[in-house]
């Protein structure tokens, strides 16, 4: 959707790499672990799940309030910068540095930077770590707008730093990526093939009208109904369906079809079709009757190596998750 920014200009319709799911968002694991300063709005927001809020003429101890990161005027050189630790790392393909709110206080340029960590070292290590690399080149950004930006990297990253130039505020940092786990901590057990932090990711879906299909696949349970997949209601005789690509080629021993919140717009059943690397189908779960706000459990006798997964609702409404238990091949 086009924005118009505070200049008169509209923006470019957003890239399709925003269908991606967001892996800096706190409720996936995500956390701005420094800044150099915060002075007038706290670096954690900028990681919030949802659209930035405001309330004119509301003001706290240091002036206005901001659902964002906001530093102070600088009166000397230099520029300042957050670092956000992933709650998912992995592939970087896009990133949406998000002014909202902010028209006479918002950086007049960004640039970010990517770097990959082992271990868990501490924060100020990571900011003065000399290996952090450009995904995103210094650029103009613009006030009250969603600034996105391309990225064109295969390189699994695990942080990221946004640099301001000079100061000002950003109210929301989206990392649009494909999660890639550490392959050294899998394969101790059943491995959920179709997490996104184990590097499941939805390929695409029939319909998302109330929200995105990405959120079957984060982890943890749902806290409301809004942190699922829920689709328009269907006025013909088809079905909606959502298609997953696994953490790698495996083998589904469970699967677990989560219904929870969605009381009166749960899906009446659920079937399940596994594809091979040569497309062909293989079945893993027939059409099956569901219940409202309820985590059900199949087991799958299917033993075919299989890498991709759709799964169709009947004949819509919303899931809460979706956990594909098995063994990488």
């Amino acid at each position: 959707m086009s924005a118009i920014c505070d200049d008169g200009r509209v923006s470019d319709p957003e890239p399709d790499f925003t269908w991606l799911p967001d892996l800096a968002l706190r409720s996936l694991g995500g956390a701005v672990i420094w800044a150099n300063d915060e002075t007038f709005a706290e670096k954690e927001n900028l990681i919030n799940p949802g659209p930035a809020g405001y309330r004119a003429a509301t003001f706290g101890h240091k002036g206005q309030v901001y659902d964002g990161w906001e530093t102070r005027r600088r009166r000397e050189p230099g520029h300042d910068q957050a670092v956000v630790r992933l709650g998912v790392p992995g592939l970087i393909r896009g990133v949406v540095v998000d002014t909202a709110w902010f028209k006479g206080n918002f950086p007049p340029e960004v640039s970010v930077e990517a770097i990959a960590v082992d271990g868990y070292p501490p924060a100020e290590q990571i900011a003065a770590d000399p290996g952090w690399q450009t995904i995103v080149e210094r650029a103009k950004v613009y006030g009250d707008t969603r600034n996105p930006f391309e990225v064109h990297s295969e390189t699994r990253w695990t942080h990221v730093r946004l640099t301001m130039y000079p100061d000002g505020g950003v109210a929301r940092l989206r990392v649009h990526g494909e999660g890639m786990p550490d392959r050294r901590q899998l394969g101790f057990g059943p491995v959920d093939l179709a997490a996104l932090e184990n590097g499941g990711l939805v390929l695409d879906c029939s319909n998302r009208f109330y929200s995105s299909p990405q959120n079957i696949i984060f982890p943890g349970l749902a806290q409301v109904m809004g942190d699922g997949w829920e689709t328009a209601r269907r006025r013909d005789d088809g079905n909606d369906w959502v298609l997953l690509r696994l953490a790698g080629p495996g083998r589904i021993r469970m699967a677990e079809i989560d219904t929870s919140y969605f009381i009166g717009n749960s899906p009446g059943a659920a079937s399940l079709t596994g594809m091979r690397a040569d497309g062909t189908h293989v079945p893993l779960l027939p059409r099956t009757d569901l219940l409202p706000d309820t985590r059900h459990r199949f087991p799958l006798g299917a033993t075919d190596v299989i890498d991709r997964v759709r799964l169709d609702i009947f004949p819509d409404g919303g899931l809460a998750r979706l956990r594909l238990f098995g063994e990488l091949a």
